[in-house]
């Protein structure tokens, strides 16, 4: 039966983008509002903010150990010493800022964004020499984003839509095709948001508006949920380390009081296992 506990009260305006790095043990998590990425070592149970800047969508481990931040107008190299180096600029009419990036087995980046339109958003693909091109568009808010454990498969959320699709992946190339729905959430449950694989190949999806995180088979079917103690959890991944502990961010309620959990970070046991997320080589 999975466990459910405040991990951090963080009140976080928009926590995203939960990410584990099992070589130094530590959590981290960035709330997007605020221009800040924090993180939580597992040895000291403690907590610091490691940037403070323009606003961060999203980031990736670098096989190096540093962060490669998804901000607003650039990517940029976060080193342990806490500067800002090596820029790769971004710009797209149809886009706003980033939003949910992961990196895949070749260390590419698959980076959604949030459009200006309700279609006018997509992925881009990053080459490890910091080139890019346009995977496909049509959504306003890109989310959750996985890939199966043959690495056959591509998994990807579009929270305007309450949609999962599944597509092919070539890993060889970075190229997706074959796009198809697996999933459309009801209006009840809340919105599809950030998603965790399992070793199996399953997932976790977080629910924005849904206080509630939902397990899918790998076709999509829906077989499970856990209640989370606040509206709107974000994402989710697996870390600890057997990566078998579930980390969750959350934002905060629009009508949630302060003493609420509402923009805090929950930790949940027994809920399955994943692995190590695929590290990016944008600036290595």
């Amino acid at each position: 039966m999975p466990d459910v506990t405040l991990l951090i009260p963080s009140h976080c305006a928009l926590g995203e983008n939960p990410l584990w790095d099992e070589a130094k043990r530590t959590f981290y998590w960035t709330d997007i509002e605020a221009g800040e990425i924090h993180a939580w070592s597992e040895a000291t149970g403690k907590t610091r903010r490691v940037y403070a800047g323009p606003s961060v969508g999203g980031f990736t481990l670098e096989a190096d150990g540093a962060l490669a931040l998804f901000r607003l107008n650039d990517i940029t190299r976060l080193g342990d010493d806490g500067r800002c180096t090596r820029v790769i600029p971004f710009a797209d009419d149809g886009s706003e800022r980033f939003n949910d990036v992961t990196a895949d087995p070749f260390g590419r980046v698959f980076a959604g964004t949030i459009g200006r339109t309700k279609t006018s958003g997509g992925v881009f693909l990053y080459e490890a020499d910091g080139s890019s091109r346009l995977l496909f568009r049509g959504t306003g808010v890109s989310n959750g984003m996985g890939f199966s454990p043959d690495q056959r498969t591509f998994y990807w959320t579009c929270s305007t839509t309450s949609r999962i699709f599944a597509f092919d992946y070539n890993a060889d190339s970075g190229e997706v095709s074959r796009q198809r729905v697996i999933h459309e959430a009801p209006p009840t449950a809340g919105t599809p948001d950030g998603l965790a694989m399992e070793t199996t190949g399953s997932f976790w999806s977080a629910r924005w508006d849904g206080s509630r995180l939902v397990h899918h088979q790998p076709d999509g079917t829906p077989d499970g949920e856990i209640a989370i103690p606040t509206l709107r959890p974000t994402s989710c991944c697996f870390g600890g380390a057997k990566f078998d502990q579930l980390f969750v961010t959350s934002a905060r309620g629009g009508d949630e009081p302060p003493e609420s959990v509402g923009g805090g970070i929950f930790r949940v046991t027994g809920a399955g296992q994943g692995r190590a997320v695929f590290r990016s080589r944008l600036f290595c």
